[in-house]
Parts: C-alpha cells; sequence; structure tokens
C-alpha cells in the first residue's frame, strides 16, 4: 500500500509543476494536498508550526512571484494596465487554444491586442509591449518553478 500513497503524493507534485505551464491548474493546491495527504497516509507528527509557516511563506511567494513578474514584464516595456489584463487573460486562454505554444502565443496576444485596442498604440510599440508579458511570464515560470522546488525538496527533508 505504501507504493501506492508515494505514487498518488507524487503524481499531486507532478501536477503542481505541470501547473507552470497551464496557470488554470491552481499548483500550490496540489502541493499542499500532497502534504495534507503524506499526513493522512502517514503522519501529521513531522509538519510542526514551523513547516506550515515555511510552506505558507512559500505560497505567498509563489502568488507574489507571479503577479509582480507579469506586471514588471509588461510596465518594463511601457504597458499599461490594460496590457497587464490582456497579458493575464491571454496566458489563461492561449493554451487551450493552441496547445504547447499557446502558453507563449496567448500573453503576447492578449497584451498586443488590449494595448492596440483599448490604448490605440502603434502596432511596434504594441509588440514590444506584447514581448515584455512573454518575458515576465518566462521570469514568473523560472521563479514559481525554484519556489515549488524548495517547497518540496523541504518536504523531504521534514519528513
Amino acid at each position: 500500500m505504501d507504493y501506492l500513497y508515494w505514487i498518488i503524493i507524487i503524481l499531486l507534485f507532478v501536477v503542481a509543476f505541470v501547473g507552470l505551464i497551464y496557470p488554470i491548474i491552481p499548483s500550490v493546491v496540489f502541493l499542499l494536498a500532497g502534504f495534507v495527504l503524506y499526513g493522512v497516509f502517514y503522519s501529521f507528527e513531522p509538519f510542526n508550526l514551523l513547516f506550515w509557516s515555511v510552506q505558507a511563506l512559500f505560497v505567498i511567494l509563489l502568488f507574489g512571484a507571479d503577479y509582480i513578474a507579469n506586471i514588471i514584464g509588461v510596465k518594463k516595456y511601457g504597458g499599461s494596465k490594460a496590457g497587464v489584463w490582456g497579458s493575464t487573460i491571454g496566458l489563461l486562454i492561449g493554451p487551450f487554444i493552441i496547445p504547447v505554444i499557446g502558453i507563449i502565443i496567448g500573453p503576447f496576444a492578449g497584451a498586443f491586442l488590449a494595448e492596440l485596442i483599448i490604448n490605440r498604440r502603434k502596432i511596434k510599440e504594441a509588440a514590444k509591449i506584447g514581448f515584455g508579458s512573454v518575458i515576465g511570464f518566462i521570469s514568473s515560470v523560472v521563479t514559481k518553478a525554484v519556489i515549488q522546488i524548495v517547497m518540496v525538496v523541504y518536504f523531504f527533508v521534514t519528513i
């Protein structure tokens, strides 16, 4: 039965990392579910206040990294709130319209179209902002991947 328990826990962690590419998947929920299921299957004893406090801090960092990287990416290249919203919407929709490459095209197209339509930017300027949204997304994914790896490593060190 141990193998089945570990397969479930590891699958939850894997799905959390898939959530880096498909933002519609709530990575944090799957990571925390893995921790809780370990407690249910084995024991909550290793999970003291320090463990949950550290994990809560990482959860806050995950949300912050996502939000801040997107804003910085769009704003650094001259984008507005419309560009940030467009990028976010494109990020959520893109992978479902064009699997795999939609994760890059979605934020670009969202920011590009938002700046073009709402703020009436020139095509070249809107494209630059769209590029910034892609840079923001990629930096967000890298940052969140590092944080999630640290969370999982801390989990294994704790148990």
